[in-house]
């Protein structure tokens, strides 16, 4: 995420870019260390197995048997390893698409979407991994965490559909339903009151951490190799910190309202009433819409933003139950 952000500020303020930036190796490192640590808990539990040993489901979730059962693969680990593991291969698509086409200008190039959708997946592990671990704290306190990363990073791939034309906004949308799909799966999956809450606060954390790293490294790294900024560059919002909702700590409070109340469908689409109105206008101020957004605009999107939050609300309450279920899955 550290490394995304970077590179995507580096883009914007310096451009000049080789393969091996040290914002790409971020990158990187990132999924090779989730893909080696994937792979060791993978072989441990293999290992373990053929002892006799039985696997336990809270340990990265429920054990699958893998290669017509050569290997036991905690499902959580599994995941994250298969994600890790896709996002190499894509890694070495998007050099030879570099090679081929010159480095991209735009995040929704062909190799740059496969490239976070695999990141992404490599982080529903993560979040898997932290579910089956609910009832210790560092299972809840490893939610809290895997939670908005995959909230912060996921929305990204909404950028595929820019070029869709829709009378809304089509990041807002996505990122709607991300966030409430996220924050009613933390709730229904945890069980525990507030933590949707605890999960925003996260979020808006990490959003102001990126706020002042981001630019700070694009600078400090362009002023290491001797870059200067691109002409009018420097002291615009930057890119991704700017993508996450400020008011998903307010959506969160209205999913925490209104799960036992109105269900989790309700409170999906309340919080994603919340998002759709307050994003758009944050896109709007900080200069990152389309266009400028007229009433109709606000309107659509704000009514899309419901609509995606019930269909988050409801997505998220049932792969969060999915995620409490212990039953022994082979494949």
């Amino acid at each position: 995420m550290v490394g995304t952000s970077w590179d995507v500020q580096w883009h914007i303020d310096v451009g000049p870019d080789t393969f091996f930036t040290l914002p790409h190796l971020f990158i990187y490192a990132g999924s090779a260390i989730a893909g080696i640590a994937s792979l060791v808990v993978v072989l441990a539990v293999t290992a373990a197995q053929r002892r006799g040993e039985t696997p336990d489901p809270r340990d990265g979730g429920v054990a699958i048997r893998v290669f017509g059962g050569r290997f036991t693969a905690p499902l959580g680990y599994l995941v994250t390893g298969v994600g890790a593991a896709a996002f190499l291969l894509y890694g070495l698509i998007d050099l030879w698409w570099h090679g081929v086409y010159g480095f991209d200008a735009v995040l929704n190039s062909p190799p740059h979407i496969a490239l976070f959708t695999t990141i992404s997946i490599t982080m529903i592990g993560a979040v898997i991994v932290a579910a089956a671990g609910r009832e210790k704290r560092w299972g809840r306190f490893a939610t809290m965490i895997s939670v908005p990363l995959l909230m912060t990073f996921f929305p990204i791939t909404a950028n595929a559909f820019q070029g869709v034309n829709l009378p809304f906004d089509t990041i807002v949308a996505s990122t709607t339903l991300i966030i409430v799909l996220l924050l009613v799966l933390t709730r229904a999956a945890v069980g525990r009151p507030g933590i949707a809450i605890g999960t925003a606060a996260a979020l808006l954390a990490m959003q102001a951490i990126l706020w002042v790293f981001t630019p700070w490294a694009a600078v400090t790294y362009a002023d290491a190799v001797g870059l200067p900024l691109r002409d009018g560059m420097g002291g615009e919002p930057p890119l991704i910190p700017s993508g996450i909702p400020l008011a998903a700590i307010v959506a969160a409070v209205a999913i925490e309202l209104l799960f036992r109340r109105g269900g989790p469908a309700l409170a999906g689409g309340v919080a994603g009433l919340i998002l759709g109105l307050t994003f758009v206008v944050q896109r709007d101020v900080l200069g990152f819409a389309p266009s400028p957004v007229t009433t109709v605009d606000l309107i659509a999107t704000t009514l899309a933003g419901a609509l995606f939050g019930l269909l988050g609300g409801f997505l998220g309450a049932r792969f969060g139950a999915t995620l409490r279920l212990r039953e022994k899955v082979t494949a």
